[in-house]
């Protein structure tokens, strides 16, 4: 049974869209480290309509020259969440599990051979949340407050009780913060 582990970009202010604002932070060897231990024991990828249709045209036509992540977004099996998505052919090794579903997506992690891993999709990562789906919630924190823009929790999501499993500080300022269901 594999673990559903969830990485996200986010401000101090809790901003995770677009995160092309984490640019002027650079990206350092660390964090790259940190991505590629959760990237490296998923053996699947399982994201929201919004964030396929995001990550499709932009790692589909990259090369391991421009970032190593690359053979692990491509040749994984890539699983969206989504109920108007017909088809998922934008990008290899993809598939359409249709609208939110809490049971199927127990069946993926219980018959995965290795973790989930899921990146963006904030609509599909609450509902992962309080269903009780989540076993680590991985968020990188950009020391910077944006003011404005899709927060990963907005005003009115669920209370949803964590515990801090682990952290770490690179040199740039960005802080790994990883939580886990509080038991």
């Amino acid at each position: 049974m594999g673990k559903i582990n969830v990485h996200e970009f986010v401000s101090l202010d809790g901003v995770f869209e677009n995160p092309s604002w984490t640019a002027e932070f650079g990206f350092t060897e660390g964090m790259g480290r940190a991505i590629a231990a959760l990237t490296g024991g998923s053996s699947a990828i399982l994201l929201g309509r919004r964030t396929f249709e995001m990550f499709a045209p932009a790692w589909s036509t990259r090369s391991v020259e421009d970032d190593p992540g690359v053979p692990f977004f491509n040749d994984s099996p890539k699983y969206v969440v989504s109920s108007t998505l017909a088809s998922a052919d934008a990008w290899q090794n993809s598939t359409v599990v249709g609208g939110y579903d809490p049971e199927a997506i127990r069946r993926l992690k219980d018959d995965a051979a290795g973790d989930v891993y899921i990146s963006g999709s904030g609509t599909l990562v609450r509902a992962l949340l309080a269903d009780g789906l989540v076993d680590e919630l991985h968020l990188l924190v950009y020391p910077v407050v944006l003011g404005g823009g899709a927060r990963l929790f907005p005003e009115g999501a669920a209370r949803t009780p964590l515990t801090l499993a682990a952290h770490e500080a690179f040199e740039n300022g960005v802080l790994h913060l990883t939580y886990a269901p509080a038991t």
